[in-house]
């Protein structure tokens, strides 16, 4: 009978730990390496909503490609929002920097949205966006404590 009731606690004990958190990480052979993976502190999501090109060129823009370029923060996210995906898709200038901030790691996102509601969406796909559905993401990236910033 004491054995048994050891066995039953021992099995308990076990059943606990594993359903809390307390199992073993995976060996690191086992993840996806493929991405580095940063603390939320050092990721910046930017929330472009601006519609004015003078914001965009000497704001939004500027500040969003040093930040990834000069490693300010480790994970830089550009999300196009509301009327600045409009501008976006009709202005060769703003096109020929969107690949700048690509080649340093911007990850690049646009509201679905708010892209069919003008009617760009299929043209920021071509300019290496990924558009979808934006507002669920936003909230999480709040609720992660990533820093989010917005034009």
């Amino acid at each position: 009978m004491k054995t048994q009731k050891n066995s039953f606690l021992l099995s308990l004990i076990f059943i606990i730990m594993a359903s809390s958190n307390f199992a073993q990480e995976i060996p690191s052979t086992m993840k996806n390496e493929s991405e580095p993976t940063f603390d939320n502190s050092e990721k910046l999501v930017v929330v472009w909503t601006s519609g004015d090109k003078d914001v965009a060129i000497k704001m939004v823009y500027m500040y969003t490609y040093n930040a990834a370029k000069n490693g300010w923060w480790k994970d830089v996210t550009f999300l196009i929002w509301g009327p600045s995906a409009k501008l976006l898709a009709e202005d060769k200038e703003l096109q020929d920097y969107l690949s700048k901030m690509v080649d340093v790691g911007i990850k690049l996102v646009a509201c679905k949205a708010c892209a069919d509601s003008y009617g760009v969406g299929d043209r920021l796909t071509e300019l290496g966006v990924n558009v979808r559905y934006a507002g669920v993401e936003l909230t999480n990236y709040i609720k992660e404590g990533r820093h989010v910033i917005t034009f």
